[in-house]
């Protein structure tokens, strides 16, 4: 076999390959003989069919295998020779053979993955959040759960914040409808922010048995691009006004959270502890993030087209399962467009290398004891904990998710005696994103 490599660019290679067609013909030969002893034709007894006609009905088919097997075969081995480390799948491209040509003559076309070496990031600023949970956030929390529970009682007077309005409404633009400008009675509650801030404060004041006609611009970067920047009428009836009424923290509350016996003091513990686990888990993502972003910064990658395909149809056979989840399938033969999908799956691959070479060079990888204690934390939250970190280790691929987790903790670790760090307070609505 001859091998020999040209470079095309800072990342694509070309490798052209020469196998001797005697290694070919010998094992097609080889093939055809091991055949003619399973093969059965009419006119034969089993094992007993003539070499030549085995030949003749399966030779192109023998011959095509055998081409394909020594492309994967010997492409492995050139690349060993060459020490190449090949990113994707490599594009193959046969050469015409001629009539007793001496070598069967194919190049492979592919990309390689680039030489990093991660930056220092010794002068980046990292802000550590810090929140301690204590009896006011488990209050605050309570008064979430609360309002989530909330029974309405229909009023009447005029609508105000808070209050669960029922309505129907009719739009147009220049006298025609226009998709998703219609509905029939739709509860919304006042001041959650689901409608546009306009037509909210439209509503405001309306009574049940109410309708009123008025205009509403759609602001210019409006996610419905038909109806973005434009000016609509609509004409609204309001059928409801209902205020809520919160239950009152007690036995019966504390058992609709699945304390079974009703203790307040139970229920207020294992909200806090449930808290603190939410609270740890998005301390350490915030945190997380600055430093992934730290290194993106910090490196610049030539990232290989071939990966970002990859990660591009990864993502996008996600969105679609994610799609149908959510009953809104998408026909196979209607592809998500790779533009929606190209800048994450840019970012997911540059910092997969990133971390790849930062873990080889610092020795982060994940070792089976922190994997046992992140898979203990996260079994801390169910019922039965034991059962559940059995479940993890009855799939290796639970397994690699806990491990990449740990992995990245690991890499985050080294960030913070590395970089800069700030230790700054959070708020707690803030770090739990709750509206004012």
């Amino acid at each position: 076999m001859q091998a020999n490599l040209e470079n095309l660019g800072t990342l694509e290679r070309r490798l052209s390959v020469a196998v001797p067609m005697a290694d070919i013909d010998r094992e097609i030969d080889t093939r055809l003989k091991r055949l003619s002893r399973t093969v059965k034709m009419h006119g034969f007894r089993p094992g007993k069919v003539p070499l030549k006609v085995v030949a003749q009905q399966y030779g192109p088919q023998v011959r095509q295998e055998v081409l394909g097997d020594a492309i994967q075969r010997s492409f492995g081995e050139a690349v060993r020779e060459q020490n190449l480390k090949v990113a994707g799948y490599p594009h193959f491209e046969s050469k015409p053979m001629n009539e007793g040509a001496s070598a069967f003559e194919y190049s492979a076309t592919f990309e390689v993955y680039p030489e990093i070496e991660v930056a220092d990031i010794s002068s980046a600023a990292l802000t550590r959040p810090q929140l301690v949970v204590g009896d006011a956030e488990v209050e605050r929390t309570l008064q979430v759960m609360r309002k989530q529970r909330a029974a309405y009682e229909a009023v009447q007077r005029g609508a105000e914040n808070a209050d669960r309005v029922t309505l129907s409404y009719r739009g147009t633009i220049d006298g025609s409808e226009f998709p998703g400008g219609k509905a029939d009675n739709q509860a919304i509650v006042l001041g959650e922010g689901r409608l546009l801030a306009d037509f909210e404060a439209a509503l405001r004041g309306m009574q049940a048995g109410d309708v009123k006609t008025f205009e509403l611009r759609f602001p210019d970067d409006y996610h419905g691009k038909d109806v973005a920047g434009k000016t609509a009428t609509f004409e609204v009836t309001v059928s409801e006004i209902a205020v809520p009424k919160l239950p009152e923290i007690d036995s019966e509350f504390a058992k609709t959270l699945g304390v079974v016996d009703g203790d307040v003091a139970k229920m207020r513990i294992e909200i806090k502890g449930n808290l603190e686990r939410e609270v740890k888990t998005r301390l350490k993502s915030r945190v997380k993030e600055q430093v992934m972003q730290a290194l993106l910064d910090a490196t610049k990658v030539e990232v290989p087209k071939a990966l970002v395909e990859s990660e591009i149809e990864r993502l996008r056979n996600f969105a679609r399962q994610d799609l149908a989840a959510r009953g809104i399938p998408v026909k196979d033969d209607t592809p998500l467009p790779a533009d929606m999908f190209e800048k994450q799956a840019q970012r997911r691959v540059n910092l997969g290398l990133i971390l790849a070479e930062l873990v080889r060079a610092h020795q982060l990888q994940a070792k089976p004891e922190q994997v046992r204690s992140a898979v203990e934390e996260q079994a801390q939250s169910y019922e039965n904990p034991q059962e559940v970190v059995r479940w993890y280790y009855q799939s290796p691929e639970r397994i690699r998710e806990i491990e990449s987790m740990v992995l990245e903790d690991n890499v985050v670790e080294w960030a913070l005696r590395t970089a800069k760090v700030e230790d700054k307070p959070i708020a707690f609505d803030e770090l739990m994103g709750n509206k004012q």
